[in-house]
């Protein structure tokens, strides 16, 4: 696993040992990058200087990847002690410490922080777990107005938001829902 594009391109993330952790696949993030830079809802201003949220961060991969690629700031939220070890080894093996903040706990007992943005969602699949947490990130503020979300699912999962979709794709057993919220 690497980061895929911009100031760090190639640089290598480690992930925990075994099935606990569902890092997002490479080409996948690249899809969603891709996405983000050049649909007609997107553009560059989309991810850089832009504010973060990686929520059931894991590795860290999509925040990093989004500061890799000029986003200012992002916010990390992650509950399990394997993901957060590797998360924290990564973000310093990045040196983005001071554009970096990692909230160790469970996403449903966060408090308020900077609002974001541009915001990943990547939970354990089958548990409806994105409603829930959109719906706590926003009681808190960690969302702001018109943030751009990307939410991965399982690809049989039938979820889909209030704001319209503007892509879903499918890559292997994921499922990625980008939407803005109003």
């Amino acid at each position: 696993m690497r980061i895929v594009g911009g100031a760090w391109r190639g640089r290598g993330l480690a992930a925990p040992p075994g099935l606990g952790t569902r890092p997002t696949a490479d080409r996948v993030r690249q899809a969603v990058f891709d996405m983000l830079l050049h649909a007609p809802w997107g553009g560059r201003d989309v991810v850089e200087g832009a504010s973060v949220l990686d929520v059931f961060a894991g590795t860290g991969a999509m925040g990093l990847e989004a500061l890799s690629r000029g986003a200012a700031f992002a916010s990390f939220i992650e509950s399990d002690p394997a993901a957060l070890k590797v998360l924290r080894a990564n973000v310093a093996a990045c040196r983005a410490e001071a554009r970096v903040e990692i909230v160790a706990g469970d996403v449903f007992r966060v408090g308020q922080g900077r609002p974001a943005s541009l915001v990943f969602l990547d939970p354990p699949y089958g548990q409806d777990l994105v409603p829930r947490a959109i719906a706590r990130l926003r009681d808190v503020g960690r969302i702001a107005p018109e943030a751009l979300v990307v939410a991965e699912t399982g690809r049989d999962e039938t979820w889909v938001p209030d704001a319209p979709l503007l892509a879903e794709r499918r890559h292997g057993a994921a499922r990625m829902l980008i939407f803005r919220l109003s």
